[in-house]
């Protein structure tokens, strides 16, 4: 089964978007003919002063009408497509940014950042705004050790430009995925285990704030907001147009695919969490138990591994969980470089990189999907409850339905809670609860997911993960950021002291 489809086996993409972009110096925003910074709100803009924000830029703006509106106005879900942006600005340049800004300011038009255009609550389908869409800055470069990647990059891109010569960082499976979204959530993946968060890699960033100016940012210039950059979500202090990376050298990965009959997820489940975020660090997993259509017999339960250290020594790191679990009914293993296998994992083993995306000329396909989280930090689990919500997946008409649990723990915790603001080191996973359907109104996946969410939460707690967001969350700001929350709405009230940006969920 790893041979083949290995993204079907990780699952839907996860969301990391409504975030900040990427590339190239630019002076303060200065004044340009009807594209002044105020902060002054008018009536909406003309088709003039659209024009003049159009010639006023070095990307391009898609307008309702335009040839491109209909392409570059989609996410990658397909819930959203009934989104109409005011338009969709594909910046080329950080000074594009920062004009953008301009003229939203001076025409009280509220924007949305978009970078992968993952986000789950879709805020970054700019219903109504104009959408700022970083994807063209999307240039990546290595010096020795360090990477400069466009926040517009994709997650394959990024894999694909390094791997090649023979450099790694850690991130997530899905290949539309972009960098500063996932950047500026933390970051976890199938390497996070072996070598930290995405964001624990960035050295410096560069980013264009609300009122125009550029800056970059690192542990020595503006420190808090380079702080709160590294896993306080982005779309609150500003459009991240460049990120700094320290890589590793690319490893050789074992990948395995564990799989038991739904029936032994009394056994699997607790000893899955008890032993795997405790494990060599060289160890990753995820431990998914789906149901809904596309499991007709019976919903499903299987982990996948993967692995950093020798081939040989795979056996001896499952062993503490696999000697308490019975004998897997499946147990497929395949060793390759870090670039196969991230491809591997991507789905686009088969086909070229320039068409591992959904765009037009792609190969791959959007999928509707509603989603929500948990962060967990004891291995305890109601097991009941949760073989109830994986149960009701078969009946529910979904196309398929249930949970993910994804292993953190060893390297992620080599930093404190307060050394960035992902709030959650020391937790044990991330949970994701997913659905995904074919057609219609999103009603029954989001009942899903928010009532498995609800089920889980007297044992698992209100922790949750902000690239995963859920607008339903009622205290979001401890959830997502815990004892980091006083310092994010500390840095808002520097960094966007007018509030200028207005994604939900703000602080």
């Amino acid at each position: 089964m790893l041979a083949g489809g290995v993204a079907g086996v990780l699952g839907a993409c996860a969301s990391h978007d409504a975030n900040p972009p990427a590339d190239s110096p630019a002076p303060p925003v200065a004044p340009t003919p009807g594209v002044t910074a105020t902060n002054a709100a008018t009536t909406s803009p003309s088709a003039a002063a659209w024009r003049r924000l159009a010639h006023h830029v070095s990307g391009t703006l898609a307008r309702p009408g335009s040839p491109s509106y209909n392409t570059v106005r989609l996410t990658q879900n397909p819930r959203y497509d009934g989104a109409r942006p005011l338009a969709v600005l594909s910046v080329a340049t950080a000074q594009d940014v920062a004009t953008a800004f301009a003229f939203a300011q001076n025409h009280g038009v509220r924007v949305a950042i978009r970078s992968g255009g993952h986000s789950y609550p879709g805020w970054s389908a700019g219903d109504g705004a104009l959408v700022v869409d970083v994807r063209p800055l999307g240039a990546i470069s290595l010096a020795g050790t360090t990477a400069t990647i466009g926040s517009g990059a994709s997650l394959v891109q990024v894999y694909d430009a390094l791997g090649t010569r023979g450099r790694g960082i850690a991130g997530g499976s899905c290949p539309t995925v972009g960098i500063a979204g996932l950047t500026q959530g933390g970051g976890v993946g199938v390497l996070t285990r072996a070598h930290g968060l995405t964001c624990d890699a960035v050295t410096a960033m560069r980013v264009v704030l609300a009122d125009g100016r550029v800056v970059n940012t690192s542990a020595d210039h503006e420190p808090d907001l380079f702080w709160a950059l590294r896993g306080g979500g982005g779309g609150h202090l500003g459009v991240v147009t460049s990120l700094t990376m320290q890589t590793f050298a690319a490893p050789t990965i074992t990948r395995a695919y564990l799989a038991w009959p739904f029936s032994a997820a009394r056994h699997v489940v607790p000893h899955w969490l008890a032993t795997v975020p405790q494990a060599d660090r060289r160890l990753w997993s995820t431990l998914k138990l789906l149901g809904g259509q596309s499991h007709p017999s019976g919903p499903a339960l299987f982990a996948v591994v993967t692995w950093t250290g020798p081939a040989s020594a795979l056996d001896h790191a499952l062993q503490p969980f696999l000697s308490q679990v019975p004998t897997p009914s499946t147990d497929s293993r395949h060793t390759d470089g870090y670039l196969n296998t991230m491809l591997a994992y991507a789905g686009c083993s088969t086909i070229p990189v320039s068409k591992c995306h959904t765009g037009p000329g792609g190969s791959l396909t959007r999928e509707a999907l509603a989603a929500t989280s948990h962060i967990i930090n004891a291995p305890q689990v109601a097991m009941t409850r949760l073989l109830d919500h994986v149960d009701a997946a078969q009946t529910s008409g979904l196309k398929e339905a249930g949970i993910s649990i994804d292993a953190l723990g060893g390297a992620v915790d080599d930093l404190g809670p307060s050394d960035s603001a992902f709030g959650h080191r020391g937790a044990l996973t991330t949970v994701q609860y997913t659905a995904t359907y074919d057609s219609g109104p999103a009603s029954a996946a989001t009942s899903y997911v928010r009532a498995f969410r609800t089920a889980m939460t007297p044992t698992w707690g209100t922790g949750a993960y902000v690239n995963y967001a859920d607008s339903s969350l009622r205290h979001y700001m401890s959830a997502y950021f815990g004892s980091n929350s006083s310092r994010l709405a500390a840095a808002r009230t520097t960094y966007d002291p007018n509030g200028f940006f207005t994604q939900p969920q703000d602080y």
